[in-house]
């Protein structure tokens, strides 16, 4: 039986019986496994139907030809390697025709199947030849497709598991083992991780023994050359990363012996390979950015603290340097984040809100207070300089980077809807929407609050200047959402009791 018969199936299609016959007696003498029928729409459903490798097909048959045949298979299989037959070489189908279709081989009928017998026999080759790299090219694809894995917080050694797996397919083999020893890049690394399995499932002091010197020779001679060793038993291969480096050996069991001129098959089992160093190298960088980035989220918390703290202590200049401000600030932060919440923002959204309210007004901090505490009306010309305390503020706030998502509120919270407003003269749209927020819940507060040259509004004249200023100077849709809030002003104020007592 020739090496190459194995599992291979053939389907003879012929309408003489004879011919069938005749080439069932070569067929069987070489090994082959095969079906005929004389009926060549039988034929097209027993390809739909079953799994054939192979398909010997005559030109001229009732009551469709060959050609009608291959066009009917090709519809619905590609794959299936066909040679064509005919006993009238002027009647047989054009090139063109033979192309087209993808008809692998072509032979004229005679007493002797010499030149048929090397037609199946190359056939055979290329069969076997396009199985492996379909094996391959399927195994590569899996492990492509279970690299997101990588990226979860698993065990290496749940990975080192997921590369065997997808290995196994690719050689027919139920035994391997992945042995890493330099995953970190450092050839001085002393801690090795191990998998197998089948029967190289085992822990890594019980694995040891089970190697020969002789293997042990070969995983070396894989590590230094860098290059795949093929031994009797299977296939050795280096673990090569993106960085050069060795970081260990895949070893698989083949129950196929290894054919050294299937030189595709090996160069794909080294992208394989590759693909597994560098899924394995990734996966440890991601393990130590990990316990890096909580080093850094720890040393980042502690840097928030602080510039909290910073932020504060000028919030509380603010607050000292003027009385009737003191507490300004933390009310509109408090009817933010209550606008917020009704309105459903995310968290972040929300989070930006508070910050935002508490540190509007720190651009105050530099207006002199002669004209800060000015009882008076005030002029154009200081009218100016306060109007500039929103942009001092967005710079103040800009010098930290945590607060990027703060400075554009800060900045905008004295703009009007209908562009009236300062520093830019933005309207509708144009101004963010928290910074709208912003503007709705500062202008109640200081509304409600005593001030030098006034004093405060009861809550009905304070929400009737919110609703003249609606779609003029403040976004209408959260006025209305607010004095909707307002609704419940004595739960409010004692919330707000509770919150700064």
């Amino acid at each position: 039986m020739s090496a190459l018969s194995g599992n291979t199936k053939i389907l003879i299609v012929d309408d003489e019986q004879g011919i069938i016959d005749s080439l069932s007696i070569m067929l069987k003498r070489s090994g082959y496994y095969f079906e005929g029928t004389t009926n060549p729409l039988e034929a097209i459903e027993k390809v739909r139907n079953e799994h054939f490798d192979l398909m010997i097909l005559d030109y001229l048959m009732v009551p469709i030809h060959g050609d009608e045949v291959v066009r009917c298979i090709r519809q619905f299989n590609t794959d299936l390697y066909i040679l064509l037959l005919t006993g009238h070489k002027d009647l047989a189908p054009p090139l063109d025709t033979i192309k087209a279709l993808d008809i692998q081989g072509y032979c004229e009928k005679s007493d002797r199947f010499d030149q048929l017998q090397l037609l199946i026999e190359s056939g055979i080759k290329s069969i076997n030849m396009m199985n492996t790299i379909k094996q391959f090219r399927d195994g590569l694809n899996r492990i492509l497709q279970a690299v997101p894995k990588i990226y979860q917080l698993q065990p290496l050694g749940n990975i080192l598991e997921d590369i065997l797996i997808q290995l196994m397919p690719l050689l027919n083999s139920e035994n391997a083992f992945i042995l890493v020893d330099n995953i970190s890049g450092n050839s001085n690394s002393k801690k090795s991780i191990f998998r197998g399995i089948g029967k190289y499932r085992a822990k890594i002091a019980d694995f040891v023994p089970m190697l020969s010197s002789k293997m042990l020779e070969d995983i070396g001679k894989a590590k230094i050359s860098k290059q795949p060793v093929k031994i009797q038993s299977g296939i050795i291969l280096p673990l090569v990363n993106e960085f050069s480096e060795c970081i260990g050996v895949l070893y698989v069991e083949s129950v196929e012996s290894l054919e050294s001129d299937i030189a595709e098959g090996y160069k794909l089992l080294e992208i394989y390979a590759a693909q597994a160093a560098s899924a394995l190298t990734n996966a440890f960088l991601h393990s130590l950015l990990n316990m890096q980035n909580e080093e850094l989220n720890r040393t980042y918390e502690q840097l928030r603290i602080r510039y909290m703290d910073t932020i504060e202590a000028l919030r509380q200049v603010v607050d000292t340097k003027d009385e009737y401000m003191r507490g300004h600030s933390d009310r509109v932060s408090f009817y933010c984040v209550k606008i917020g919440n009704i309105l459903g923002l995310s968290e972040t959204e929300i989070e930006t809100l508070r910050v935002a309210g508490l540190f509007h007004d720190v651009g105050k901090t530099g207006i002199t207070d002669d004209i800060l505490f000015k009882s008076d009306k005030l002029s154009a010309k200081e009218y100016e300089v306060i109007k500039k305390h929103p942009i001092t503020g967005a710079r103040i706030l800009s010098v930290i980077s945590m607060f990027k998502d703060v400075v554009p509120v800060v900045k905008c919270h004295h703009e009007r809807i209908d562009g009236k407003g300062y520093p830019d003269g933005l309207k509708g749209d144009e101004i963010p929407f928290l910074a709208r927020i912003v503007s709705v819940a500062d202008a109640f507060d200081a509304m409600m609050s005593d001030r030098r040259y006034r004093s405060k509004l009861d809550l009905n004249s304070a929400i009737q200047q919110l609703i003249e200023g609606k779609g003029t100077q403040f976004d209408a849709g959260i006025v209305d959402v607010f004095v909707k809030m307002l609704d419940n002003y004595s739960e409010i104020e004692k919330e707000l009791a509770a919150a700064f007592e």
